[in-house]
């Protein structure tokens, strides 16, 4: 995982499109948070979310 990031991040520089890092940090965080909440007592509140 780690690797792929880093891989992300320098093909972002090279390329001059760094827009692409925060849209995967985002998409990183809501799936970490459907992954660590499911199963839980909150889940039915974040899924109202999405």
């Amino acid at each position: 995982m780690f690797e792929f990031l880093t891989d992300l991040w320098q093909f972002a520089r090279k390329h001059k499109k760094l827009w692409i890092v925060p849209i995967v940090i985002l998409m990183l965080m809501a799936s970490a948070l459907i992954i660590f909440t499911q199963g839980s007592a909150i889940s039915p509140f974040i899924y109202t979310l999405f």
